[in-house]
């Protein structure tokens, strides 16, 4: 068991800790600690984990970041929207939305520019938030347990956190298909879409920590990242099988998607799939046919507008998306239904794909700032 020293308080919303190795090079672990809650990432985690990263990047004796999440059943299951619910309830001029956006968007996008390697422990429920803080990360590990998704669609919401982007990068069809149903993959499927890139069993996390330890590792960022690589793949070697594809059966059927013109064919396409022996496909045309119409909308249209995007440039578009989405009323509905009333049935202003108004969808892609008064424009 290596011993690791605590930077912080132990019940603190993030908890930091240190891994002295071999040669007097040291990594360092960010813990997620809400694991009442799945790790839900709020505005405080959010405030703690930015300047950490900041300063463990400038500090010469840390080779690498582990990032996790505690307790065994999430690495992070979202955001926590149940305080933007609170806000928007508040009707404080969408205010908080903005601030929490912004802090997470910033966050999501340091990670993906860190220049240290960045080791994201994903087990158990990585959804939404989570998979923002994931999707950065220069090495993802996923486990038997890992359960991803962009659920965005159940709460009125969309797929942010960058989704505009990485969503764009799956395979042909796929990124729409999960928008839209916000269907869970396993490790497997995470590493075939490009949300993962090693496999590690559940309980290889102390063996994985000893052997980060006993790296001799470098002074340049460029070699450490090549050395944890080969540690990972090292380990992985001796990992049980990976648990079986749902995605992969399904490929050819999801990549008809593309030859249909319109969002109501490709809905239809979807929930025309022979789901009579698939439970995942039954569970992922349910998700769509419960979620919000002007979330599906949305979904195709991030797709289309921000194809070939620069990431930055995705999160300044997701960031006039999401405040949007305070004012429309959908999120605030589809929050009220799943988690603070829980009865499963919110009431959507639009109530098809047909319904929806085009100049509402509009409005999400009308710039709230100009460039230079973007909250994001120094990112």
């Amino acid at each position: 068991m290596v011993e690791l020293q605590l930077l912080n308080q132990e019940d603190a919303p993030v908890v930091f800790q240190l891994a002295h190795c071999n040669n007097d090079m040291k990594v360092a672990v960010a813990t997620l600690n809400a694991p009442k809650a799945l790790n839900a990432l709020n505005l405080d985690m959010i405030r703690l984990l930015a300047p950490q990263l900041s300063e463990w990047s400038a500090d010469d004796s840390i080779a690498m970041v582990v990032l996790k999440g505690a307790g065994e059943k999430a690495f992070c299951a979202g955001g926590d929207v149940v305080s933007l619910y609170k806000a928007m309830a508040a009707d404080d001029d969408n205010n908080y939305l903005e601030t929490f956006f912004s802090e997470e968007y910033r966050l999501d996008y340091q990670i993906h520019n860190y220049d240290k390697p960045i080791l994201l422990w994903g087990n158990g429920i990585i959804m939404g938030g989570g998979l923002g803080l994931m999707a950065g990360a220069s090495h993802r590990v996923v486990t038997e347990t890992s359960r991803i998704a962009m659920p965005e669609i159940t709460i009125g919401l969309y797929p942010d956190v960058g989704g505009s982007y990485f969503l764009n990068k799956m395979p042909e069809g796929v990124g729409l298909f999960l928008g839209l149903t916000g269907a869970s993959v396993n490790a497997n499927d995470a590493k075939f879409v490009g949300l993962a890139d090693h496999f590690i069993n559940a309980d290889h996390f102390d063996i994985l920590l000893h052997n980060l330890s006993e790296v001799n590792w470098g002074k340049t960022n460029v070699l450490n990242h090549d050395k944890l690589t080969q540690l990972l793949l090292s380990i992985e070697e001796g990992a049980h099988s990976l648990p079986n594809s749902a995605i992969k059966p399904l490929e050819k059927d999801i990549k008809k998607l593309v030859e249909h013109t319109g969002l109501a064919a490709q809905v239809d396409h979807i929930l025309s799939m022979d789901s009579s022996d698939n439970k995942w496909l039954s569970k992922a045309q349910a998700g769509l046919k419960h979620g919000s119409p002007l979330s599906a909308v949305l979904v195709s249209e991030q797709l289309k507008r921000l194809a070939g995007q620069s990431l930055k440039a995705c999160f300044s578009q997701e960031l006039s998306m999401s405040v949007h989405c305070g004012e429309v009323g959908e999120f605030q509905e589809g929050v009220r239904a799943l988690l603070i009333d829980k009865d499963g049935k919110p009431n959507w202003r639009f109530k098809s794909i047909a319904e929806v108004d085009s100049k509402v969808v509009d409005g999400f892609f009308v710039p709230k700032w100009d460039d230079e008064n973007h909250p994001l424009a120094s990112m």
